[in-house]
């Protein structure tokens, strides 16, 4: 019985096709992957830390309430200006 070949087999047999050119072409492919792969490594990671803190800092907690209240003054100024004008 034949051995199947793995995939790495596969890539080498691949490869060692390829002229120099088209070899630059894959590494530069599998650089960005790698650097995407870190960035979605080191982003999950720390991203989540910093949001969280920022989150629950008492600043933003008292922008969070001004912008809302903010809001709604707003909208009431809307709606009472859309009332009608009785004379």
């Amino acid at each position: 019985m034949a051995k199947r070949l793995t995939e790495r087999q596969r890539l080498t047999l691949k490869l060692d096709v390829l002229n120099d050119t088209e070899v630059v072409e894959v590494l530069d492919y599998i650089s960005i992957m790698e650097s995407m792969r870190r960035a979605t490594a080191l982003a999950g990671s720390w991203e989540d830390d910093v949001v969280s803190i920022l989150a629950n800092a008492h600043e933003n907690k008292r922008a969070r309430q001004a912008f809302e209240w903010e809001s709604v003054r707003r909208r009431a100024e809307r709606r009472a200006s859309n009332l009608p004008v009785r004379v």
